[in-house]
């Protein structure tokens, strides 16, 4: 799987997730590397969006403002996820896209640990109407 990586600053934490990433057997590429996180979040996004990645992930001090700007992009469904169960829960009922992690309170254990239950698991089809209602209109703004 190809995974954008995005992060306003720069710590051991990225390095864990990016290694994590590998060893999982994914291609990780870093779309943004100590820019403004709504930068981070945009480029992440659009990457997912695009196709260019088929999931990201984004981080900042609180994992709120990439997870913010990451779901301007239409398309883009990003979850900011403390713990694996979580995590499982986006992918399973909300189908999201884009993980984002708070930098200040994830530890290394627990990061490997979200990342792994977020890709592992597969959105549940009786879900997939209620998740289109997200998705805003082809004719919004018309």
């Amino acid at each position: 799987m190809r995974i954008a990586l995005g992060t306003d600053e720069h710590t051991p934490l990225i390095d864990v997730i990016r290694e994590r990433l590998v060893e999982l057997g994914h291609d990780v590429e870093v779309v943004a590397d100590e820019d403004p996180w709504p930068d981070v979040g945009r480029r992440v996004g659009e990457s997912v969006a695009t196709g260019a990645a088929d999931r990201g992930v984004v981080c900042c001090w609180t994992g709120t403002g990439v997870s913010i700007a990451a779901n301007k992009v239409p398309g883009v469904r990003a979850a900011l996820c403390t713990d694996a169960e979580t995590a499982r829960g986006a992918r399973r009922w909300n189908d999201a896209n884009v993980l984002a992690l708070g930098l200040r309170l994830t530890s290394p254990e627990v990061a490997r640990e979200v990342l792994e239950a977020f890709l592992a698991a597969e959105p549940d089809d009786g879900e997939a109407a209620t998740i289109a209602r997200v998705e805003p209109a082809a004719d919004a703004g018309a």
